[in-house]
């Protein structure tokens, strides 16, 4: 549907769920893609950076193998496109600066961030909120979108073209009952992308971002079936969504037929942010 042959996107927790398949819609329609994560299969450490991440989520997908960061690069790669899978901590800005700055010398330019990388593990009301975890979710969900954020600007403020692309969540936008730190640093997404919307304006640079509601991921499968009921009845169209879904209006956002959106925050979202009843 949208044609970005000759671009190049970086992908940012693009193991699995979102960012897979953002990096594989990016790829089918003509990009050239880096594929990014904490996790790569093939690491001999897997397990030590999982369990050091803090991140239930993350040792479950690791234990039950659903890490795919270098198969998606291949499954790229078979499309015809250049791929490449590269280890990288949105938290550790001298990584990420090494990251983009190797992306740009290995295929010549950078033009599509999508900053997908997040936690969303971390449950609870406010008095059983974990202060390590909350800490933890703002480096990696909000801090990390920025270190990412401000790597890839000056080459794409260079060349006079960017498409910055956030996710955020519809408890962001709404809140989310027992989510404080879900919630707080989906709002902060959709502030940090809109003050790049104003900045990169006058450079050619767009910044805007999706915002899922319930998406049937591999972490969505592991929610208990009776909060899975409670959600999809809350939606307005009875169903959780597809990671396609959401790539679809990546693609969107990172095509010329996007040129003239920024500042805008598009929910995916089946209808959970209307008044459903």
């Amino acid at each position: 549907m949208f044609d970005l042959s000759g671009k190049v996107a970086l992908v940012t927790g693009a193991s699995r769920g979102l960012g897979r398949a953002d990096a594989l819609a990016l790829a089918r329609a003509g990009c050239d893609v880096v594929v990014a994560d904490l996790l790569v299969e093939s690491d001999p450490n897997l397990e030590k950076i999982a369990e050091a991440s803090d991140s239930v989520m993350a040792r479950v997908m690791v234990t039950d193998q659903v890490v795919f960061t270098e198969r998606t690069a291949r499954e790229i790669r078979e499309l015809g496109r250049r791929a490449e899978a590269l280890q990288m901590d949105v938290t550790d800005f001298q990584m990420v600066r090494e990251v983009v700055d190797r992306v740009v010398e290995q295929f010549g330019h950078l033009d599509i961030l999508v900053n997908n990388a997040g936690t969303h593990d971390h449950a609870g009301q406010i008095m059983d909120q974990s202060p390590e975890l909350w800490e933890r979710d703002l480096r990696v969900n909000l801090t990390g979108a920025y270190n990412c954020s401000q790597a890839v600007w000056p080459h794409m403020r260079a060349r006079n073209f960017g498409r910055l692309i956030f996710m955020s969540s519809v408890a962001g936008v709404a809140g989310g009952f027992g989510q404080a730190s879900a919630s707080t640093t989906s709002a902060g997404i959709l502030g940090l992308m809109r003050s790049l919307a104003l900045e990169g304006a006058r450079h050619g640079i767009t910044s805007n971002a999706v915002v899922p509601g319930i998406i049937a991921t591999e972490s969505f499968r592991t929610t208990p079936p009776e909060m899975v009921d409670r959600m999809v009845l809350r939606t307005a169209m009875r169903a959780p969504g597809r990671p396609d879904d959401v790539a679809g209006a990546v693609c969107y956002l990172a095509s010329d037929e996007a040129a003239y959106v920024t500042g805008v925050q598009l929910p995916v979202a089946g209808g959970i942010d209307l008044f459903t009843f």
